[in-house]
């Protein structure tokens, strides 16, 4: 899916010199920070097809890719196309996968050909170099990058996060920025709910699995076009519950090259507040507030977390015990809050909660919320970033959401395909946990365990 910061409407005009004609995300960046590939959506704004799904924006990139085919080197590659099968092949699967991630926005797309609007041979480098970077098997992108990078002047030491959630998989690629932060070379995320059902059977399901691990390893092979030098997997709640967890480990161990790491309950804790508040200026003790799929964890602390509690308030969790309607209907909504208020009695006992000074509340749960909030025509971290959110428009909101119904909500503009079922159980837990212990508002973090697994990779190297 990638990200879309508010500046990167203005960035990428300028990197086209022209207003965009359709929708787009972005999926890599350079060190810099500026678009290297972004994601347009099939349609432009008249809605007539638009068939280059990732497009190469950096002017540096394009120049570099142009001087390939100004010597000519399409001419050679459909040459070695015709004479080399297993080129041939790799080329016509590269077709086939892209056509078919287009189709997954809009299905009539999958009939438009592949990279750059072709069905065989190739078209235009920049296409396909884009499609390498953005993870897609391509032995032409794959071609151009060995012969262009580095386009920019490299930081070693460059790694990746994957946060494996219950209800949302992850990545960021990150380079060091020599003064112990980072710069992001890329931050998406795609809901592909692993836990479905494993709060039932204790187990996950084929499709679950199946649709889980192709975006893995598309976002394994982004990491690498843009030189991760390792991969980190970090797995919470859902894996942690599952019995047969041993299906997503050897696909973690084949497409990252790394073990998967099954992060408990305290360890994500401290990655949230590490990711949450490093950099923070607001008064300390923090109370950091982590909603997930299928847990919900909540951690004291100033410089370091002090206290901490993992319950099983996860918004997917919740929602499977006890929404059968949509909307909710109203004993659903009772029931749910009972639950919750009686698992804040053990967050009571576990964790002083009276000494935090500043609420944070960390992960998509909040941040969407803030986003209705401020209402945002599409999803932007940079207006949601640390960000207060009162307890009153946190209740208002959730009022609103449990009212509508699962396709009212996912047509909101900031709502992440897959989170329209879920968020109102989220959402509950965020305005039960500011009501019960007297958070007037909550301060809005973008960043979180994502940021702390990275965090903690660099501060290890």
């Amino acid at each position: 899916m990638g990200e879309l910061r508010g500046s990167d409407l203005r960035i990428v005009e300028e990197q086209l010199g022209r207003e965009p004609t359709t929708a787009f995300t972005v999926v890599a960046r350079c060190a810099e920070g500026h678009p290297l590939v972004i994601r347009n959506h099939p349609l432009d704004a008249e809605g007539k097809p638009f068939p280059t799904l990732f497009w190469l924006t950096c002017p540096e990139a394009n120049k570099a890719v142009s001087r390939l085919e100004s010597d000519g080197a399409i001419a050679g590659l459909n040459e070695r196309a015709e004479t080399d099968p297993g080129f041939a092949r790799a080329l016509a699967a590269a077709h086939e996968a892209y056509a078919a991630e287009r189709a997954s926005a809009v299905p009539e797309a999958r009939a438009w050909a592949g990279v750059g609007g072709t069905r065989t041979g190739v078209k235009c480098l920049h296409a396909h170099y884009a499609h390498h970077l953005a993870g897609g098997e391509d032995p032409v992108g794959a071609w151009v990058a060995g012969l262009v990078e580095p386009v920019h002047a490299e930081r070693s030491g460059r790694v990746a996060a994957i946060d494996q959630g219950t209800n949302s998989i992850r990545l960021l690629v990150a380079e060091p920025d020599g003064h112990g932060g980072f710069a992001e070379l890329a931050r998406d995320m795609v809901i592909t709910r692993l836990g479905e059902g494993v709060d039932q059977t204790g187990q996950i399901t084929s499709e679950a699995l199946r649709r889980t691990v192709e975006q893995l390893a598309t976002f394994c092979r982004r990491a690498r076009a843009l030189h991760a030098e390792h991969i980190r997997v970090g797995a919470t709640s859902a894996v942690r519950d599952a019995t047969d967890r041993g299906g997503y480990e050897r696909a973690v161990l084949e497409h990252a090259g790394s073990a998967l790491e099954v992060i408990s309950g305290a360890h994500e804790g401290a990655l949230s507040f590490l990711g949450g508040t490093r950099g923070l200026e607001e008064p300390s003790p923090f109370l950091v507030l982590d909603i997930g799929g299928g847990s919900t964890e909540l951690v004291l602390g100033a410089e370091a977390p002090s206290g901490a509690i993992s319950t099983q308030l996860g918004s997917v969790r919740l929602t499977e015990r006890f929404v059968t309607t949509d909307p909710p209907a109203s004993e659903e909504l009772e029931a749910m809050a009972a639950a919750i208020e009686i698992v804040l009695d053990d967050v009571e006992r576990a964790i002083d909660v009276d000494g935090a000074r500043t609420f944070v509340a960390v992960a998509g749960t909040a941040t969407t919320v803030q986003a209705i909030s401020l209402a945002l025509p599409f999803y932007d971290p940079e207006r949601i970033h640390r960000t207060w959110l009162s307890l009153a428009e946190a209740e208002r909101l959730l009022g609103e959401l449990a009212r509508m119904t699962t396709p009212e909500r996912a047509a909101l503009p900031v709502m992440a395909p897959g989170r329209e079922d879920v968020i109102v159980a989220g959402a509950m837990v965020l305005a039960r946990v500011m009501r019960r212990f007297g958070f007037e508002r909550a301060l809005v973090s973008e960043t979180d365990i994502l940021d702390g697994l990275v965090l903690e990779m660099l501060e290890v190297r």
